[in-house]
């Protein structure tokens, strides 16, 4: 069977692969992320094809390579990880009361044929207004400081957002039914790939 590996340290990630029933190892790719470009799908997806090829060049198993890139857009302005929990706070004032994007760029790589697949998914995302009360417990709280944008919008980061426009799980960072897709055109699909053992629910 096919090997799969996520080139990703994310638990979020993990955690939305392996809720499929999904058998999948773990490789981070150590690289450097471009936060700048022509537009922010772009950017992304240079980002996640960068990582599937750093992995590539590290493994010699046949295996279907995974990497994702996410990045959180405010008025064409990049929210990547902030520096500082300061920094944090001053992200998370920005975009209180506003809608912001939340761009995530996939690349399906196979190692057998060399063949690649990448896309991206756009969800917008509307923060209620926060309070500066609010923004201090919830950076207390999270220490958001490997997170695009500040936040996450699993736990505490529930409180943050009225409403979404677009796929959730791109808000967590791996839309899976675009995943799929791009599986598809490579001629693997998630469904296939399903052990009904393992799925679970988050």
């Amino acid at each position: 069977m096919k090997k799969i590996i996520l080139a990703s340290a994310s638990p979020r990630r993990r955690a939305l692969l392996a809720a499929l029933g999904i058998e999948f190892s773990v490789c981070a790719a150590d690289i450097e992320e471009c936060d700048y470009g022509d537009t922010p799908a772009g950017i992304v997806e240079a980002n996640a094809r960068a990582k599937s090829s750093a992995i590539s060049v590290r493994t010699e198993e046949d295996a279907l390579i995974i990497a994702a890139d996410t990045l959180v857009f405010l008025d064409e302005t990049v929210l990547s990880k902030p520096e500082t929990l300061e920094h944090a706070r001053r992200m998370l004032r920005e975009l209180s009361g506003n809608t912001h994007q939340v761009v995530t760029g996939l690349a399906v790589l196979d190692t057998k044929t060399g063949r690649a697949a990448i896309g991206s998914e756009n969800t917008d995302v509307t923060f209620r207004p926060l309070e500066a009360s609010e923004i201090d417990r919830f950076v207390e709280t999270v220490r958001p400081l490997d997170r695009a944008g500040a936040y996450t919008v699993d736990g505490p980061g529930s409180l943050l957002v009225s409403r979404y426009d677009g796929c959730y799980q791109n808000v967590l960072g791996l839309p899976v039914v675009r995943l799929d897709k791009l599986m598809r055109s490579l001629g693997y699909s998630l469904f296939s790939l399903m052990n009904p053992d393992r799925a679970s629910f988050l």
